[in-house]
């Protein structure tokens, strides 16, 4: 994912020592002592100056052939969904298990287990057979690395993407199926926003198309 930046980075790096070697001997010395002295500031500059992440919004949908009030059921909660084919899903990233809730209605607390974790997620809106949105006080990892040693916390799996709230929106539809619409919104604090947004956006509806997926198989189940 890193790749088309660290070419960019690293051709960078090549133009400015190509230019540096053409200086003279003496002023080539100057120019790269004063580029290492000036680097901790312009680190330090940057990092000071970080814009707050934006509130990003990832949207998929499908279509059930089912009605609203069957699809709800298994939007509240669902059953262990099998395991996925996607080749991303097998290099680590965390995907959906299942979802078990507490309660009903506003203040129900509802747990869509990942496989490095619940997200925990209380109830804001219970519009049955219509809207479920939910915000968001806990989530897990949003990856395991691959690495010999076992149970470590890399820093920078912490903290940099975070989702804040989410929704499922069930329309019906005349001939008696229902549009079934997930929506997560988040935040993520890599650099540049527009880049990594792509990446992000890319999993986060992976993920979504895994559930909604199974959502749709067990409503359209005879005798479901």
């Amino acid at each position: 994912m890193a790749a088309p930046l660290a070419i960019l980075v690293a051709l960078g790096g090549t133009t400015l020592g190509y230019f540096v070697q053409k200086i003279h001997r003496e002023r080539a010395r100057s120019t790269l002592l004063g580029i290492l002295i000036a680097l901790p500031f312009l680190m330090g500059f940057e990092a000071g100056t970080a814009p707050e992440a934006p509130l990003q919004a990832v949207r998929t949908s499908v279509l059930v052939d089912a009605p609203p009030g069957r699809v709800w059921r298994h939007v509240v909660r669902f059953t262990e969904i099998p395991p996925p084919d996607e080749l991303i899903f097998r290099t680590g990233l965390s995907y959906p298990l299942r979802a078990e809730i507490r309660g009903s209605g506003p203040g129900a607390v509802r747990h869509c287990v990942f496989t490095t974790g619940p997200f925990v997620e209380p109830i804001t809106t219970w519009d049955e057979p219509r809207l479920l949105a939910f915000g968001v006080t806990s989530q897990p990892a949003p990856m395991e690395e691959w690495t010999p040693w076992p149970s470590i916390h890399p820093p920078h799996l912490e903290g940099y993407f975070v989702s804040r709230r989410g929704q499922f929106l069930l329309e019906a539809l005349p001939d008696g199926r229902t549009r079934l619409e997930g929506t997560t919104w988040y935040t993520h604090e890599l650099f540049p926003t527009l880049y990594w947004g792509v990446w992000s956006d890319a999993i986060i509806h992976r993920i979504h198309g895994r559930v909604l997926r199974h959502v749709k198989r067990l409503a359209e189940e005879k005798g479901a």
